[in-house]
């Protein structure tokens, strides 16, 4: 099922190892699938992801996560993350995900994460770079809000 809010999407399986004694899927998982659509959009968009920055020129680290667990996931589940940045902020960006069923739809999670973009020698906040808010408006274009 396509979440019309979400331009960009991506999926997984659950696998064995990410279920707990309650045969659903660990809490701490949720956040590791979040994750993958935030790191699969970025290198969707156009941006290239390191171990250690986004377009080789900054430090960005995650400062929040936030996340609402709606339905349980269950071992061998397909599921959808569908990911975006729907802000722009001076020295920040937020991330909204939904992780949903593959085939049903129902929302398993939803989740926001809030970046801060780092100058890598003083790691002190800066702004974030033009290059990258072009680069999320071209893809999101109304859909996101940029100060």
């Amino acid at each position: 099922m396509k979440n019309t809010a979400f331009k960009f999407s991506t999926s997984l399986r659950v696998r064995n190892y990410e279920v707990d004694w309650q045969g659903i899927v660990h809490n701490a998982n949720y956040l590791i699938y979040l994750e993958v659509g935030r790191l699969e959009y970025l290198q969707h968009i156009g941006m290239e992801v390191n171990m250690h920055s986004i377009q080789n020129d900054a430090k960005v680290v995650l400062v929040r996560n936030e996340i609402n667990y709606k339905s349980p996931a269950v071992f061998h589940q397909q599921l959808t993350i569908h990911t975006r940045i729907a802000r722009i902020g001076n020295t920040s960006f937020i991330f909204e995900g939904i992780i949903e069923d593959a085939e049903t739809g129902i929302v398993i999670a939803e989740g926001k994460a809030y970046h801060v973009w780092l100058d890598p020698k003083t790691n002190t906040a800066i702004r974030v770079p033009e290059h990258f808010r072009q680069q999320v408006k071209n893809f999101e274009e109304e859909k996101v809000k940029i100060l």
